[in-house]
């Protein structure tokens, strides 16, 4: 069939093109007249265009037999170039290999499964959304809802299982498991999809994704309906293979079957050319009662025109094909010639770029890349858009919307939704099916701490009575839920009524699925939760160590020294000493009580800077600058030593409650034994930690617990107990008095288990928030855990009562940068005021320093200090004077004085306290400029002036 005008003018270059089809169902009849548009409106709108594409048709009449027949006889006769359709993915897998052997691109507008990968097959070109694009779609918007389960229902084809790889890939990495996949073959009768629905119908799952084709999928729905699976809590999702034709199905069907179903559904922008291109369809084909234009028409009409411009593109070309030499005994396969022109046309199509009918035309690696999908809900005879998906942004209610950011899978950025049964609330996605089983939940048989968990036979009735704290918090958190749970709780026990296994056991048998969950003291860990779904922990989390108390008191000599640790000591000391040497500095000069003998100096100072501990200094400090740094000592000091007055008697009155053992290293050297529970985890945890089997004792009860602990390793028992804080707690509710509990490890407490994707976890999870949060916990806890009066405080960690060096180091930075700001206004001070001693010499600059140290070591005569100790009263008659110095004399043990010629002299001085003081040899020149301090030293006759 020739498609132009012009088709008789010599210029033009025919290209043989072949179409197969399933001319017998709408789809085909669709394509078909959507090619033929489209090279119409090609050529019409390009006359000058050289080459015209000549469609040579064929149909497969919906067998893939007579579609790859039809596809060899267009390749070995037609010589055609490329080949458009097949329309069903079963029919593409067959025609491929027929383009790969011959070079000839096989174009399909309809054939979406992903297994037919333009990678594998390199002449296949998808004009079309591969299937495998909407599937994070589709998990996005069960994200959004929090459906931790969901159902696959597709047909049992080429179609349907190709997409279901991807969708559970996507499924799972929002953490939604699969947790069934029914397969209803593509001719299933009536009855076979009843069986499929009724077995569905006793599962939990409410949420159900359907793949199939229209035909088959309005069937499902009716049946649906019919046994009350479109009633109020049921979730059903579509995939683009029905939504996309929804508008072809029977509209019966989708009033009456298929309100509140959502789907997802290949966004088309609405243009004027889409619309100009319905009219004109509409008016191309009056024979047909109603045509209903969908996807695949638009993408057949984009392909064919993709098609003519690539070809144009390729300019005047050898449309040929080259022979294949082959014996006599060739089979038609095997005569068939290769496309010289098909490499360059597959280059030409992977280039070509427009505007089409479904938007901007593009293929990425040989399929029409996917941008945008739009979610629907199905209202009416129709679906209702309530938002889109984009791969860059996720779920959005509007695309030009201008709060487009990061990826969001919120359900507030979706529409309004009415669901199934017309409610507007959305279903939580599993019920417990009113035919279906109870719940079948497993519990220990304990031989120990039954306070947890206790197994009573009934003989009469030939069952078991449960009680326990965790049957207790178990059936207190069921009350909780907003809807009943039927359960039956069944003994992990064997024929005998003992014990039929460990914890880890019981686990398993939820991982194998013969048993719903488990209700017991389970302590959450890694390694478990890789098999099993945990709830939130409803108890106190960690693993702790239980040692008894030892008796120190009055043992220890030296426990005097612990209020402060080593290192706070050390920096006490140094400052002491740092700080007594400051006070001599800034006092030698002017102070007497740090004078004299270099052993008396020393004494002194440090016994001054030792004193400020007890506030008994006696000797005065007369510089400013030292009573500076007295000042701030002192309040450094006592600060010290109110801390260390309560640190220690802290430490004193919690002497008799120090533990045995403070730590697990201090278990591993000491090479004791240790005690654990038997069946629990904590045995791994200590051989990972390298104790030896021999070093390990198990107890079943906090009696044989406190037993082995009263023992003692020596004695055949342990040294310490290695537990879970609700095990250790309930023994020191009993043996308060005896143990003390120190924190070792941290764990995640208990909590229940879970087959792996159980929608219970997240329901009975947050009702256990309720339960801890409300008063039935501390009822429960009353009721089985209750502790002693006297075994309140008896849990608290041990800790270290001796103070260090951080808690202070800011009172010795504040002391030290006052002592040192004394130091360096006092040598300013110094030097300046003795300037001229290093001016005047003409020494060397080491003999200028000893001057100046020899300065310093003299008394400053000129400090007030001085002064005022000279003469008590400046007013006393001479005769006084001489008296009272004569007396001063008489009454010390000085040499008498050198004879007047000597250039030395004695000075005898009377302090403030009226006791005399002298230094000898202090040169002359020290009274220069103060001729009224000097002193006359001859000989006085006192009886004369009597």
């Amino acid at each position: 069939m020739a498609l132009s005008g012009n088709n008789n003018n010599a210029q033009t270059i025919p290209v043989n093109v072949g179409v197969v089809l399933d001319l017998e169902t709408w789809r085909g009849q669709m394509g078909l007249s959507c090619i033929n548009m489209s090279l119409s409106d090609f050529y019409s709108s390009n006359p000058s265009y050289k080459t015209r594409l000549i469609l040579n048709v064929r149909d497969s009449k919906q067998d893939e037999i007579a579609a790859a027949a039809a596809a060899l006889d267009l390749i070995k006769n037609k010589q055609v170039q490329a080949i458009i359709g097949p329309q069903g993915s079963v029919q593409a897998d067959f025609i491929i290999d027929l383009g790969n052997k011959s070079h000839v691109p096989i174009i399909s507008f309809s054939a979406t499964s992903p297994s037919l990968s333009s990678i594998r097959s390199p002449y296949f070109i998808r004009a079309a959304q591969n299937d495998s694009s909407q599937v994070n779609a589709i998990s996005a918007v069960v994200q959004a809802f929090g459906w931790k389960e969901a159902v696959l229902i597709y047909v049992d084809d080429e179609f349907g299982e190709g997409v279901i790889p991807s969708l559970t890939d996507a499924l799972e990495e929002v953490d939604t498991r699969v947790s069934y996949r029914s397969l209803i073959p593509p001719s299933a009768t009536d009855d076979q999809i009843l069986g499929e629905l009724y077995k569905l119908m006793t599962m939990q799952t409410r949420v159900f994704i359907v793949h199939m084709s229209t035909t088959l999928g309005s069937r499902l729905f009716a049946k649906a309906k019919e046994i009350g699976m479109m009633n109020e809590g049921y979730v059903w999702i579509l995939t683009n293979g029905i939504t996309n034709r929804l508008n072809s199905m029977d509209s019966s069907v989708v009033a009456g079957s298929m309100q509140g179903v959502l789907g997802i559904k290949t966004y088309v922008p609405d243009t004027q050319n889409l619309d100009n291109f319905t009219v004109k369809f509409q008016k191309d084909n009056p024979s047909v009662l109603n045509p209903k234009l969908n996807i695949f028409g638009y993408w057949a009409y984009d392909a064919a025109w993709a098609l003519a411009m690539a070809i144009e593109e390729m300019g005047a070309a050898n449309f040929t094909f080259q022979a294949l030499n082959a014996s006599t005994n060739a089979t038609d396969l095997d005569t068939i010639g290769v496309s010289q022109n098909g490499q360059k046309l597959l280059q030409k199509l992977a280039n070509t770029t427009f505007a089409g009918l479904t938007g901007n035309f593009g293929l990425v690696n040989g399929q029409l890349e996917s941008l945008a999908f739009q979610i629907v809900n199905i209202n009416g005879n129709a679906a209702r858009g309530i938002g889109f998906w984009t791969q860059e942004n996720g779920l959005l209610r509007d695309l030009n919307s201008s709060n487009i950011g990061k990826y969001s899978t919120s359900k507030s950025n979706l529409g309004p939704i009415i669901w199934p049964g017309d409610s507007t609330s959305f279903p939580r996605g599993w019920e417990i099916p009113t035919n279906g089983k109870r719940l079948k939940i497993l519990v220990p048989v304990k031989d120990g701490f039954k306070q947890f968990v206790t197994v009573t036979p009934v003989p009469s009735t030939n069952t078991s009575k449960v009680t326990g704290y965790c049957i207790d918090i178990f059936r207190a958190v069921i009350e909780k839920l907003p809807y009943d749970v039927a359960y039956d709780l069944i003994p992990f026990a064997s024929p005998n009524g003992s014990s039929n296994g460990s914890y880890d056991d019981m686990i398993n048998q939820v991982y194998n699925q013969n048993y719903d969950a488990v209700v017991a003291d389970t302590t959450i860990i890694a390694n478990r939760s890789s098999y099993v779904e945990f709830t939130l922990p409803y108890t106190q989390s960690g693993v702790s160590m239980l040692v008894p108390y030892k008796n120190n008191k009055s043992k220890n000599a030296w426990v005097f020294l612990k209020p402060l640790t080593w290192d706070l000591w050390l920096t006490i000391g140094c400052f002491f000493v740092f700080i007594a040497l400051v006070v001599w500095i800034l006092e030698h000069q002017i102070n007497e009580d740090f004078r004299g003998p270099a052993s008396h100096q020393v004494g002194t100072s440090f016994w001054f800077s030792f004193s400020t501990m007890v506030f008994a200094q006696r000797e005065s400090v007369s510089s400013n600058l030292a009573r500076f740094v007295v000042i701030v000592w002192v309040f450094v000091v006592l600060i010290l030593t109110q801390s260390y007055t309560a640190s220690l008697s802290s430490l004193l009155v919690v002497q008799n409650l120090q533990p045995t053992v403070t730590n697990v290293d201090q278990l591993l050297k000491s090479g004791e034994k240790v005690g654990y529970l038997y069946g629990s985890f904590v045995h791994g945890m200590l051989k990972q930690m390298k104790f030896d089997d021999s070093r390990l004792i198990s107890y079943q009860s906090p009696e044989e617990c406190d037993a082995l602990l009263s023992n003692g390793s020596a004695n055949g028992g342990i040294a310490a107990a290695i537990d879970e804080v609700p095990y250790i707690t309930l023994v020191l509710s009993q043996y308060c008095n005896k143990y003390t509990m120190i924190p070792t490890f941290k764990t995640a407490g208990f909590g229940f288990v879970f087959r792996k994707g159980s929608p219970l976890v997240s329901d009975i999870s947050r009702a256990i928030l309720n339960v801890t949060e409300g008063p039935e916990m501390k009822a429960i806890e009353n009721g089985w855990l209750t502790p002693k009066t006297s075994c309140l405080e008896t849990a608290n960690s041990i800790s270290s009562n001796s103070l260090s060096l951080d808690s202070f180091w800011g009172l010795f930075l504040i002391a030290g940068v006052a002592a040192v700001l004394a130091l360096l206004i006092f040598m300013v001070m110094f030097v300046k005021r003795n300037w001229h001693i290093v001016t005047s010499s003409s020494g060397s600059m080491r003999e200028k320093i000893v001057a100046l140290g020899r300065r310093f070591y003299q008394r400053d005569l000129n400090s007030h200090t001085f002064r005022k100790a000279r003469f008590r009263d400046r007013n006393m008659e001479d005769g006084a004077n001489e008296i009272a110095a004569v007396e001063i004399i008489e009454h010390t043990n000085f040499p008498p004085s050198p004879s007047s010629d000597s250039s030395q002299i004695d000075v005898v001085l009377i302090n403030e306290q009226g006791a005399p003081y002298t230094e000898q040899g202090l040169p002359n020149h020290v009274f220069e400029g103060c001729p009224e301090l000097a002193i006359n030293t001859e000989p006085t006759n006192v009886n004369k002036e009597m």
